[in-house]
């Protein structure tokens, strides 16, 4: 059953592939604008940075568990960079664009980026060899963990039109990075509306609007007034909004020089105090070490040790009364508080208009000339892979469906599987714990002869563990039966109650009795005489 479950599966993924193939050979060839998937050596393609900071090497491997390949950093603690100029800029004018990628943490990410920087068109003279964090960029998109840090980019380096001055406006709330170590796609769709749209593994988690005053930090536009920075606050500006009070006058038995603690007068020594006796002794067990060498180390003192008379005496050494509060105790006096009659608010510099404030109806973002990976990262094995440019969302999805989700779903069972296994050895190990307290219980005296019968109960449970509730609650009533019997059967004690009078004599005897009228009279024995 299990073997053909597993056949199931291995056919559902492949049939997955295929759905997934047939749909990017059907967009692929009219909306890919780039697509690298990694296949082959990146290095006929890619150009790694020369720059003397990026000292990380990069890899053509495997992703962990599958035969799949991509771009992979193997070593911590490394800067790294790598370049892949496009055949033609991409341009964001009136049609949709999908920028994607995969990463894969596979050792997880304490510190560092996985974030990929879309570049402008560079400088006359620049080239890809000397590619590093300088190169200006139009987007930069993609995850960053370290410390507070936690979070998915997205970056726009926008050109001012009024001041030709570029700023970098960032995303407000990204969504956070996922933190396991399995294969994770990153989307964000522009659309000719102005709407963004950030989607990881397919799921929408952010939509926001480019020309929204909320969405970006800074704003994309610029305010129409700034405070002007040549204005100056007056110097009779009083912007004190409260200040003593000049009429308040201190109380005449206000004690200023009372100090806040006192010595308690009505303490009183404990008993069995030990004055004469120290808190530290000599350690009597110490020994000089035979290579003591008194000219090097000096002279050699016996360490000391916590002296053993004063664990069970109150307390050792001169006994002080202890300090306690001061009743008497106020402190400084200062005047109360009142509104300063002359506060004249909070003082802010003028408005004036901004001479750097522009109006668009789109965000006019710079063209895209080169795909970059510049990052700096504590963590190894961290790998990209399907990285996409595309003029269609659809063509996006496809890919997803056809690289990355039959991974992922390899990989996310994998993951349940270690995680069944993990709690399967909890539950194992809670297991014991109860049996070990099982045994403890059966041990006491009180149960006696139902000893065997527990300690029978408890190894069915060890050996069937699925009915292990059922044999705890019949070791609950073989435990309680016993403690029940002892309670109910328990001598009460006794009260005397006189009896009727007899017929031979008339004389009175006492009987004992319970205290309950319907327990029988006490039998006597020879012991009773």
């Amino acid at each position: 059953m299990e073997q053909c479950k597993r056949k199931m599966c291995c056919l559902q993924l492949f049939c997955l592939s295929l759905i997934g193939l047939f749909a990017f050979e059907i967009y692929a060839s009219s909306a890919t604008v780039f697509y690298e998937p990694f296949d082959e050596s990146f290095e006929e393609r890619w150009i790694v940075s020369e720059n003397e900071e990026y000292l990380g090497v990069w890899n053509h491997s495997k992703s962990q568990g599958h035969e799949d390949y991509g771009l992979v950093v193997t070593e911590k603690a490394r800067k790294y960079a790598i370049v892949k100029e496009l055949d033609k800029p991409v341009e964001f004018n009136d049609g949709t664009v999908v920028l994607q990628f995969e990463v894969r943490l596979q050792n997880g990410l304490e510190c560092g980026g996985a974030y990929l920087k879309y570049l402008r068109p560079q400088e006359s003279g620049w080239t890809p060899k000397g590619f590093d964090n300088k190169s200006p960029y139009s987007i930069m998109f993609g995850p960053d963990k370290c410390g507070a840090t936690n979070k998915v980019h997205f970056i726009i380096n926008h050109k001012n039109p009024k001041s030709g001055k570029y700023v970098e406006h960032h995303l407000t709330s990204p969504p956070n990075v996922p933190s396991n170590q399995m294969s994770h796609v990153y989307t964000a769709i522009l659309k000719p509306d102005n709407e963004l749209r950030i989607l990881i593994d397919g799921e929408e988690r952010k939509s926001v609007n480019f020309m929204s005053a909320d969405d970006f930090s800074p704003s994309l536009i610029p305010p129409k007034t700034i405070p002007d920075p040549d204005d100056k606050k007056p110097v009779d500006w009083d912007d004190v909004q409260t200040i003593p009070d000049p009429d308040a006058k201190k109380p005449e038995d206000w004690n200023e020089d009372a100090p806040m603690e006192i010595l308690d007068e009505e303490a009183v020594k404990p008993d069995g105090w030990l004055d004469d006796e120290p808190e530290e002794i000599d350690d009597p067990d110490a020994v000089k070490p035979e290579d003591w060498d008194e000219e090097e180390d000096g002279e050699w003192e016996v360490p000391k040790i916590d002296n053993p008379k004063c664990e069970t005496a109150p307390g050792c050494g001169e006994w002080k009364r202890p300090m306690k509060r001061n009743p008497e105790y106020k402190g400084r006096w200062h005047a109360p508080l009142i509104d300063n009659p002359n506060y004249m608010g909070v003082w802010k510099p003028r408005e004036i208009a901004n001479v750097d404030y522009f109006e668009l109806d789109k965000p006019n973002l710079e063209p895209v000339a080169a795909i970059g990976i510049e990052i700096w990262t504590m963590q190894d094995g961290i790998l990209f892979d399907n990285i996409l440019i595309a003029s269609d969302e659809k063509t996006a999805e496809s890919i997803r469906d056809a690289a990355w989700k039959p991974k992922f779903l390899v990989e996310k069972a994998n993951l349940t599987a270690e995680e069944q296994a993990a709690s399967l050895a909890g539950l194992k190990g809670i297991q014991k714990a109860v049996f070990d307290v099982l045994y403890k219980i059966a041990d006491l005296p009180i149960l006696g002869d139902h000893k065997t019968k527990v300690v029978g109960l408890i190894e069915e449970a060890e050996k069937k563990p699925n009915i292990i509730v059922g044999i705890i609650v019949s070791l609950a009533l073989v435990i309680v039966s016993p403690l029940l019997k002892i309670l109910l059967t328990s001598k009460k004690k006794p009260v005397k109650v006189n009896a009727a009078p007899k017929k031979d004599g008339g004389k009175t005897s006492t009987t004992e009795v319970g205290e309950d009228a319907g327990t029988p009279k006490r039998r006597n024995t020879r012991r009773d005489g």
